[in-house]
């Protein structure tokens, strides 16, 4: 398999110095399925490419498939992985170009630094997803994406495209971006590894994802996928990148990090007339949206706990809201798209994610700000009192009380039920007793790095009858996802009306 590295910029062979290769010489790498070898078709004043060409050993890459390999016995010996750039192609530029990825240059250290113009082939990538997908991933980190589908037979184009394609990326860029980038996309477009996924996998992607992974729109299926899905990995890796400087605000949401079902679900039809008008706020119909056919997508855990939180906001008639605890703004926008709601506003503690939420929703504040339905957004915590929190029917914190220390969670309660003291409190937190049901989960973990606790039923039930017995409120609960007869629903939620 192949890979090359074109640049045009003045001075091109000087390319030899960033990668730590030399123009002038064929080297040779050995792994351990495998050589690679490293070599320069061409080395002019304008124009220097630079080849890796990996030539895996059959023998020993049978060696490092577990038998427990769908086909094991007919894969050691018919497989695409000695042609086709994968996961094998990504450990040999990690081994060959380690200290270029590293964006180090003693020699030339302001050629590291610098973006310089790129051409970046590979003749033949697997890539689920088609085209697309390449594009999907490469190019929100600047490059102009080529991928152009391999066909099964150019003998026979009626039997169509395989699932491999070649792909080109040509744009300007940090060379140590552009091998982390390629390093990283390698096994997501493929969708396979060819080892072992161990815990350091966590902290390979995070040092190769530095500087563009946090901020790019597809990184949890980024994540997913490099991890190969395993769950525990995945929350971990999502978690740090929520915590990174260059996450976009969204990624601070409460509920960043994924929590589907462990098998496709589809709401409850408790009540086909309240599907309806919760299809009906996002164009929908009751039957395409509940994923009555068996080719719909399931319905994620957050898009049903979205849903339950409008439908218990209608069935009190509280048509002026605030989301405390907003995050960036999901949300608000459900309510904004729903006429029903005549007055909604939004407050988080976090000006990143309030950033996030007025460039979702598109919102500035101007002295005609009121005549809308989002009539403020506005960063305020939840342990202060604040009078903008009053004067709402309802008040919402979805996926909030658990991000709270408990010893500020008194100080909590105090604000929201005793000095705002709206008519209507919707509180959802995750029902810890369902953290069995999530794959891989290891015993008394949470489901979010950020989390401070996790109530079990009896947990929130007991707090959420003393909050409402202390201010005066009523309480009724509502599971929010398949209320396992065992375990319960994933989220539990509190309406309290006083």
């Amino acid at each position: 398999m192949l890979l090359t590295i074109k640049t045009t910029m003045p001075g091109a062979p000087d390319l030899g110095y960033a990668l730590h290769k030399h123009p002038g010489r064929v080297q040779r790498f050995d792994q351990s399925f495998g050589t690679a070898h490293v070599f320069y078709p061409d080395a002019d004043e304008d124009r220097c490419t630079a080849a890796l060409l990996l030539d895996v050993d059959p023998v020993k890459l049978a060696r490092t498939r577990s038998r427990s390999t769908p086909d094991f016995s007919l894969g050691q010996y018919v497989n695409d992985r000695p042609y086709a750039a994968s996961s094998l192609m990504a450990s040999a530029m990690a081994n060959v170009f380690r200290t270029a990825m590293r964006g180090r240059c003693d020699a030339r250290p302001e050629l590291a630094a610098t973006p310089i113009p790129l051409e970046i082939v590979l003749p033949a990538l697997p890539c689920r997803g088609g085209p697309a997908q390449a594009a999907r991933f490469f190019e929100p980190l600047g490059w102009e994406v080529s991928a152009v589908p391999v066909p099964l037979d150019p003998e026979f184009p009626e039997w169509g495209d395989s699932r491999y394609v070649t792909l080109t990326l040509t744009g300007t860029q940090r060379l140590a971006d552009a091998l982390n980038q390629v390093y990283v996309l390698l096994p997501v477009l493929d969708d396979a590894k060819h080892y072992w996924m161990a815990p350091d996998e966590v902290d390979k992607l995070i040092r190769a994802g530095e500087g563009w992974l946090a901020a790019h729109p597809a990184r949890a299926d980024v994540t997913r996928r490099y991890l190969a899905n395993r769950r525990t990995l995945v929350r971990a890796a999502l978690g740090r990148l929520a915590d990174s400087e260059d996450a976009p605000e969204d990624a601070l949401d409460h509920t960043d990090i994924d929590e589907e079902q462990p098998a496709a679900t589809v709401p409850h039809a408790t009540d086909a007339d309240a599907d309806a008008d919760a299809a009906s706020a996002h164009g929908a119909t009751a039957t395409e949206d509940a994923g009555a056919t068996e080719d719909a997508a399931p319905v994620t855990l957050a898009e049903r706990r979205g849903r339950a939180v409008l439908e218990a906001l209608r069935e009190e008639d509280a048509r002026r809201v605030i989301d405390l605890g907003c995050g960036s703004g999901k949300l608000l926008s459900r309510l904004l798209q729903d006429a029903f709601f005549t007055e909604i506003a939004g407050a988080d503690v976090s000006y990143r994610a309030l950033g996030a939420a007025k460039r979702r929703l598109k919102w500035e504040p101007s002295p005609n700000a009121s005549s809308g339905r989002l009539t403020d957004l506005f960063q305020g915590a939840l342990t202060y009192a604040d009078e903008r929190f009053r004067g709402y029917d309802a008040a919402v914190l979805m996926e909030v009380v658990e991000h709270v220390d408990p010893p500020r969670l008194g100080a909590v309660e105090q604000v929201v039920f005793g000095d705002a003291a709206p008519r209507v409190v919707v509180v959802t937190t995750p029902n810890s007793e369902h953290n069995v049901r999530y794959e891989g989960m290891a015993p008394g973990a949470m489901r979010h790095a950020d989390h401070r606790f996790e109530w079990t039923r009896a947990q929130f039930r007991e707090w959420a009858g003393r909050v409402a017995a202390a201010h005066g409120y009523q309480v009724r609960h509502v599971p929010v996802g398949d209320d396992d007869p065992e375990v319960g629903a994933p989220t539990q939620m509190g309406v309290f009306s006083r």
